[in-house]
């Protein structure tokens, strides 16, 4: 009798402590879970100033003449490399939450390329062209980027100072015309940022020029006969390899939310 009693009590008191927990928890406010953390991540928005330095080469020129003289009638020559340099504004637009950054940019510098050649059947008339000093382009870009690495195709509009010349050595008889030109580029390179606001580049262009300008003029002489003389010179695409520096203005770093 003494045993179930004593079993009896046990049994009591532990409910009462079992309904004295769980009221107490049910009393207790939870704790709430901790905010996400918020880290920096790399934004390429904003806009640059920046600096490059490379070199250019061109595709072959070629020049006819429509005179019908003893000579080939047309003939091709290349041109000599040319160093580059110069300067470019822009600026670019990166979504956030995106790795698609979009841009718009300016460049202006310094070029020089220049070539000759004679006709191979008639040595003392010889063609030439120069393009050049300066030449510059409005480009849109789109890039992908991977935190501070981008990468970017580029294209737009391209202007250049073209000039072509012909003279004949036998008759003293010599022209040249000159030209802006308005063309085409495309290319695209990839881009690092060393810092929020700085950053280093390397970048392929193509201008296709491909651009055919008329040299005439008129001869008073006797030899080969007095009359209006014309050479069609065909000037070949450029290209333009660069290295370059850009500084861009409040750089720095969007917010997103980390990852877990």
């Amino acid at each position: 009798m003494t045993k179930t009693v004593l079993l009896a009590t046990v049994a009591a008191l532990g409910m009462i402590g079992a309904a004295s927990a769980a009221d107490l928890s049910a009393r207790m406010p939870m704790k709430a879970p901790p905010a996400p953390m918020v880290v920096p991540a790399f934004s390429w928005t904003g806009c640059y100033i920046g600096g490059f330095v490379g070199g250019a080469w061109s595709d072959d020129y070629s020049v006819y003449d429509r005179n019908g003289f003893a000579g080939v009638g047309s003939w091709g020559y290349s041109s000599d490399s040319s160093v580059i340099g110069g300067g470019t504004l822009g600026c670019n637009w990166q979504p956030v939450g995106s790795q698609f950054v979009l841009g718009l940019e300016g460049e202006l510098g310094y070029i020089s390329l220049e070539g000759s050649g004679a006709d191979p059947l008639d040595p003392t008339i010889v063609a030439a062209s120069k393009i050049g000093d300066w030449y510059g382009m409005i480009t849109g870009r789109l890039g992908f980027a991977w935190d501070r690495a981008l990468l970017y195709v580029k294209g737009g509009a391209a202007f250049l100072n073209v000039e072509s010349s012909i003279y004949d050595s036998l008759t003293g008889f010599g022209m040249s015309t000159s030209d802006t030109v308005t063309t085409w580029t495309v290319g695209g390179g990839i881009e690092y940022a060393l810092a929020p606001s700085w950053s280093i580049k390397a970048e392929y262009m193509y201008i296709g020029l491909n651009d055919t300008l008329a040299t005439c003029g008129v001869y008073g002489g006797t030899a080969p006969a007095p009359g209006t003389y014309c050479w069609d010179h065909d000037n070949g695409g450029i290209h333009t390899a660069k290295v370059g520096l850009n500084y861009r203005f409040g750089g720095g770093a969007a917010p997103v939310m980390a990852r877990y």
